[in-house]
């Protein structure tokens, strides 16, 4: 795969875009078969298509429902695809159209957010109708959003499907609140870059041949890994118009080196990932207004997109881009890609001109972000391992939330920096002497990647910590052996300004689980230490309790209501472990192991995910 950096340019013919009737409808009552409306939805997808083949740059067409009634659309379509290399593809977004609402009688749009029975007969009617105007079926599809049970669906009955867009990065709180609480699409926690998708999960990437949901999933956008997750999402994206909407640009010369730079950082993840990198651009007519949008004028609007496009194209014409459709990029994906091989990221920040560098990992057993501004954290961590079946959609548990839920998260759970009480998730380490106690979340580092075989391998810089009569130098490595499900954490001590002295490290994991800010009921985790014949547990009861063991092999949790088992293991047989229960203005629970260590001296713990029956 050497240096590969592929792109995938996405347009849609929607005949009705999103927002867009509000806006050349405005005074007038709500008509979404208004002419003006469908005139102007076909004019900016026509413009999109010859900007990007005027770049040498081909397309993949995903043709929404209300696309399909129109001739103009469908005709221009086959054309492309003709002449350009085109794919022909099929969009679930796009639904509203008059004829969709005289058949579903509802004003929902979001295929996920359905009753089972009508996702399948809404996905029979728009494959139906493709077939009537194309004499084939597609090979790729997409939403904003894919459940396990409609990729499921499509799959078995269209099995000439082989990719879609499956999820939108860090869409969840962060943008249902900069939406004004009205956009309720809830779907954090998954990959940022293409993945092979579970059967039981869309966001859990399959481990293996049986758990293959037979489909390459792509994100909805290339986001920028720090400032979406930061931030709201919608704002720092690979699509131009994320970057106008987040004022990324200069008013005056309407330039914007902030987008090329977010696909250069794109490009730079082949550094990470074997010479493999991926981009995508997917853009709905609706952003291209001839009202503007986001406070920007239309020309600025079309400016931005054939600026965009023009540097796909210049670095084709430099060889250093392969443009592919979906299909085509499926194909290649499963060519040179491995079930557990793992998506890497070491993120630094090209916005905000702050230092600050996050590591992203994925695999079939977890998403973990690592943040260098504490100290080398766990600051995010998704338990794939546990494949949690989520069902989404009218008539689930989950109508309109698809996240896949964390451990750990700092947005939502605080993190190390909290309120005067209580605690936040995040794996970290203190470093405590003589009564003395830093925690490693306070020494901000930088970090470089390392690959030996099959284990990616994060190397900080080390950090000084001051105590009143000792100055300790120390090192973290933090491990990400391939097919573990497992990240393993190393202190080394390289220096202390007194050599007779020792210092103790206690590894810790503060964690709970759930999807949103708002804590979920923790009874029924039980936490454990144990070692061979002995046992001590707790049942969470809110309690405040704790429980140690010296020598211990595991401290452990078991959370039940997300399947999931989380422990903190060791080898140095001296340790002593423990576990830790919350309190109702706290609600998490601590796992944690610590150990007295001298100069020269390293300590390694593992952080293991398991699937709890």
């Amino acid at each position: 795969m050497e240096n590969t950096f592929v792109v995938n340019i996405i347009h849609r013919p929607e005949m009705v875009p999103e927002y867009a009737e509000k806006v050349t409808g405005q005074g007038k009552a709500e008509d979404i078969g208004r002419k003006a409306l469908l005139t102007e939805s076909l004019d900016i997808f026509k413009f999109q298509q010859e900007t990007a083949h005027k770049n040498n740059l081909k397309v993949t067409i995903q043709m929404t429902y209300a696309s399909l009634f129109n001739d103009e659309a469908v005709e221009i379509a086959k054309e492309h695809h003709e002449k350009y290399g085109d794919e022909i593809a099929l969009s679930l977004l796009g639904l509203p159209c008059k004829e969709f609402r005289e058949k579903y009688k509802t004003k929902d749009f979001c295929i996920w957010m359905f009753s089972m029975e009508d996702k399948k007969s809404i996905v029979d009617d728009v494959f139906g109708k493709f077939y009537d105007r194309f004499g084939f079926y597609p090979e790729s599809t997409g939403s904003y959003y894919m459940d396990a049970d409609l990729t499921n669906y499509i799959k078995e009955k269209y099995p000439m499907v082989k990719c879609a867009v499956a999820t939108c990065w860090e869409e969840g709180p962060k943008a249902y609140h900069t939406c004004n609480n009205s956009w309720y699409t809830l779907f954090d926690g998954g990959p940022w870059n293409p993945w092979i998708p579970s059967k039981q999960n869309t966001h859990a990437p399959a481990a293996n041949k049986e758990e293959d949901s037979g489909i390459v999933a792509i994100p909805h956008l290339s986001r920028d890994l720090i400032a979406c997750y930061d931030g709201n999402g919608s704002n720092f994206g690979t699509h131009p118009q994320n970057v106008l909407r987040g004022m990324i640009y200069d008013s005056k010369t309407w330039e914007y080196p902030y987008l090329y730079n977010l696909i250069d950082q794109y490009r730079h993840l082949e550094k990470y990932n074997n010479g493999y990198a991926y981009n995508m651009m997917f853009v709905g007519p609706g952003w291209l207004n001839k009202m503007g949008r986001w406070e920007a004028p239309y020309e600025l609007l079309a400016k931005s997109y054939e600026d965009g496009m023009a540097y796909y194209g210049q670095l084709k014409k430099e060889g250093k881009l392969v443009d592919m459709t979906m299909a085509e990029f499926a194909d290649y994906y499963r060519e040179n890609k491995s079930y557990t091989e793992p998506e890497c990221a070491l993120w630094k920040d090209i916005l905000y001109g702050s230092d600050k560098q996050l590591f992203w990992y994925a695999d079939p057993y977890m998403r973990a972000c690592v943040n260098m501004d504490q100290g080398g954290a766990i600051v995010d961590l998704r338990p794939y391992a546990a494949k949690l079946r989520w069902e989404t959609g009218i008539g689930t548990k989950h109508v309109q939330d698809a996240s896949y839920p964390f451990l750990i998260q700092e947005k939502y759970r605080a993190g190390y920096f909290t309120h005067y009480a209580g605690e936040g998730t995040v794996r970290s380490a203190k470093v405590c002497y003589n009564g003395e106690e830093v925690d490693l979340c306070l020494c901000r580092t930088h970090a470089s990647f390392a690959q030996e075989g099959k284990t990616r391998i994060l190397v900080l810089d080390p950090v000084e910590i001051e105590f009143y009569d000792l100055t300790v130098k120390i090192q973290t490595k933090i491990y990400f052996e391939e097919g573990a499900s497992n990240i393993k954490i190393e202190r080394n001590i390289l220096e202390m300004s007194n050599p007779d002295a020792d210092v103790t490290i206690n590894e810790y994991m503060v964690a709970c689980y759930g999807t949103t800010e708002y804590p979920e009921d923790m009874t029924g985790i039980q936490l454990s230490l144990c070692k061979a014949g002995e046992t001590k547990s707790l049942d969470y009861e809110y309690k405040c309790r704790e429980e140690f063991m010296q020598g211990a092999e595991s401290a452990a949790a078991v959370i039940p209501a997300i399947e999931t088992k989380v422990s903190l293991t060791t080898d140095a047989k001296d340790a002593e472990l423990y576990i830790r229960e919350g309190y109702a203005f706290s609600p998490m629970f601590t796992i944690g192991c610590q150990k007295k260590i001298s100069d020269k001296e390293v300590f390694a713990t593992w952080l293991n995910l398991e699937k709890a029956n």
